[in-house]
């Protein structure tokens, strides 16, 4: 995938055309997009609190206020800011850089991605598959025969595509889908642990930094998504000697895993945290008797390391 931080790279054009326009593609979606559970069911469901807690009634309260947070629904806006031409040994292509926003809010983590029309379009493929019908009334900008690198051509290329991406992102089962999400975060990521697999650890945690705040936007309805990109981060800085940086993204995944002690990264990812916090000088005990109760209810036949599991993710 070409990189927008490498204006050097063969075939870079400089941006051909800027983009201000945004489109109206926050459609108001139709109800929450989680159920909201009675208290008591919360509770036991969702953070392992019982009727019995013993939290003050301000520790409660934040509690709520956090978990109210936790479920509102992040609505994302897409802006297809520019677009260049690039061309290969035996290829010549466009390039769109899609930016992508949290809306009502100061968002600090935008992410910035490039995808061509062909990956657009393999995207529309594999919607057509599964969403038909939810889809029929959203137009795919079709392909030409010629003109393709015009730039009047690209910049209307350009609005279309955004208003796509909109649509498809008002469509909550499209939105969730695993399409929408690996068209959105794949490449980055299959590079990212292809770095991990190499060694190459900064090169790794570059792509991490850039992918995981989208993914982790993504996938609100289902934390638990972003843990394994969570883990690469924390072998990546375990791997570099920072082990502080490395239980902090430890610490991160396992609140993505509350009340998922099945979860095939649960175990391999305490066993890393239990040996990084006696490193930092932690409290590992408390994270070793996790591990322990853990493994007596859910014996595993071999103790896989947090590593062996997560080098295996994004091999295809």
């Amino acid at each position: 995938m070409a990189s927008p931080e490498h204006p050097g790279s063969p075939g870079w054009k400089g941006p051909i055309t800027q983009c201000t326009a945004r489109t109206q593609q926050e459609a108001p979606a139709a109800g929450p997009d989680l159920p909201h559970p009675g208290p008591d069911r919360h509770l036991d469901m969702h953070s392992g609190l019982s009727s019995n807690s013993s939290m003050t009634t301000r520790e409660l309260q934040q509690y709520w206020q956090n978990e109210k947070c936790r479920w509102k629904h992040v609505k994302l806006l897409f802006e297809i800011a520019s677009a260049r031409i690039e061309e290969r040994k035996v290829s010549k292509f466009v390039v769109y850089q899609i930016i992508v926003i949290q809306t009502g809010s100061f968002d600090n983590n935008k992410a910035v991605l490039e995808r061509r029309y062909s990956d657009f379009a393999k995207l529309q493929k594999a919607l057509l598959k599964t969403f038909r019908e939810e889809i029929e009334d959203v137009e795919f900008p079709r392909k030409h025969l010629t003109g393709n690198f015009a730039e009047e051509m690209i910049c209307e290329r350009r609005r279309a595509l955004q208003e796509y991406l909109g649509l498809l992102y008002a469509i909550r089962c499209v939105r969730r889908s695993r399409e929408f999400l690996d068209f959105l975060t794949r490449q980055e990521l299959r590079e990212a642990f292809g770095c991990l697999r190499a060694g190459q650890y900064p090169r790794a945690l570059e792509l991490l930094l850039r992918v995981l705040p989208l993914q982790e936007k993504l996938t609100a309805h289902c934390p638990a998504a972003a843990v394994p990109a969570l883990c690469a981060m924390l072998l990546c800085h375990r791997d570099l000697d920072r082990p502080a940086e490395a239980f902090a993204a430890g610490e991160r995944a396992l609140q993505r895993l509350q009340a998922r002690e099945g979860h095939r990264y649960y175990a391999p990812l305490l066993d890393a945290m239990v040996r990084l916090a006696y490193t930092l000088g932690k409290d590992f005990v408390s994270l070793q008797e996790r591990l322990e109760e853990s493994q007596l209810r859910r014996p595993m036949p071999r103790g896989i390391t947090l590593k062996e599991l997560t080098v295996r993710e994004y091999l295809h």
